[in-house]
């Protein structure tokens, strides 16, 4: 049981970066706007959330302009995608234990 909790990281206990995580993961990018609207949630909530995962470097972030207005695109970095999958892992041997 103890090597099952050692396996949940921290940066997904949050609800948001546990939403923005599995969004990203089963998509192959999000802009903010998406994001938001997915998550229900206000800008600057998902800005700190996604800064968050940005620092633990879960997260690739590709900023660009269309049509003269900033676009910026999100997906799972090769780090992330294998660290929350072992948080999932976790997860579901806690629910079977």
């Amino acid at each position: 049981m103890k090597n099952i909790l050692e396996d949940l990281n921290k940066a997904f206990e949050n609800k948001v970066r546990l939403g923005i995580m599995s969004a990203l993961m089963v998509n192959d990018a999000l802009n903010f706007n998406s994001l938001k609207e997915l998550l229900g949630v206000t800008d600057g909530n998902l800005a700190s959330h996604i800064k968050a995962l940005d620092k633990q470097q879960y997260l690739s972030i590709k900023k660009e302009f269309l049509n003269n207005k900033p676009h910026t695109q999100y997906s799972v970095t090769q780090a992330g995608r294998d660290a929350f999958t072992k948080h999932i892992k976790a997860i579901e041997q806690l629910l079977k234990n």
